[in-house]
């Protein structure tokens, strides 16, 4: 449930479906940016999320990029608020206590692919494309496009597809790393599927590689290691590696929370 533009439903045991509704684009707009921030709140609150998939209402779009509407109308101060809190909702939902995939069908351009990218991994129909076009409006991607981008495709890719504005069709954006799987049919599917192989692993696990991963473009090799260590250490004092070792010295499936 929550905000009418941003709904949310559990799909299975673990695992829910976050809907964008917002016609004709799904411009990140506050309703939206606010639906997203009551998701994590909401996710949160129920402690047994485990993935959340974000997909959209709309043919034609996963969300199109900010509200420009709302943009034209506000001054200096309302624009750095309003940057202020998409930058926000993205960095909750990369830092979440759950993974996060991204069903991209048609357009995710501007805010739209950062949304995307903050997410943990990205799922793509055929027809899907990526950009982030900000430089028309003379801006600059801001809500974590400039710094997520390189880490996804390189610095030179990324510098290619945020100068030209293009929008990178699916199956390059496959190709350079920009979206995780490819798929013909739907994308909300195909990430569901993975939310379902997902789910069945420890999530404590997940979260650490996740962390561990992100080390490794952001921190020398000494102290990525050092943090691959606390993580490895913690999961078998304080998480599930109990019960994993356990399960698999008994030849049984764990029975992970």
């Amino acid at each position: 449930m929550s905000d009418t533009v941003v709904t949310w439903r559990t799909h299975a045991p673990g695992i829910w479906v976050v809907t964008m509704d917002r016609p004709p684009a799904n411009a990140l707009g506050l309703p939206i940016l606010d639906g997203l921030h009551a998701l994590c709140d909401a996710a949160e609150a129920a402690g047994d999320v485990k993935v959340v998939v974000i997909e959209s209402a709309l043919d034609g779009f996963f969300a199109a990029g900010a509200d420009i509407k709302h943009m034209s109308t506000i001054d200096a101060s309302s624009f750095l608020a309003y940057g202020d809190r998409m930058r926000s909702a993205n960095d909750r939902l990369e830092a979440a206590s759950f993974l996060s995939i991204a069903a991209v069908d048609g357009l995710a351009l501007g805010g739209g692919l950062e949304l995307a990218m903050a997410c943990t991994m990205r799922v793509a129909g055929a027809a899907a494309r990526l950009g982030l076009p900000e430089v028309k409006l003379g801006l600059i991607p801001g809500a974590g496009g400039t710094q997520r981008l390189p880490r996804l495709v390189g610095h030179g890719r990324a510098l290619d597809i945020m100068l030209t504005a293009r929008q990178v069709p699916a199956d390059e954006a496959h190709a350079i790393g920009l979206v995780d799987r490819l798929t013909d049919g739907r994308a909300v599917d195909a990430a569901l599927d993975l939310a379902a192989e997902l789910a069945g692993s420890s999530l404590p696990a997940q979260l650490a590689v996740v962390r561990s991963v992100t080390a490794a473009s952001e921190l020398p090799l000494e102290q990525g290691m050092k943090l691959e260590a606390e993580q490895e250490q913690g999961l078998f004092e304080h998480g599930e590696a109990a019960e994993g070792i356990a399960a698999f010295v008994a030849k049984r499936r764990p029975d992970f929370a």
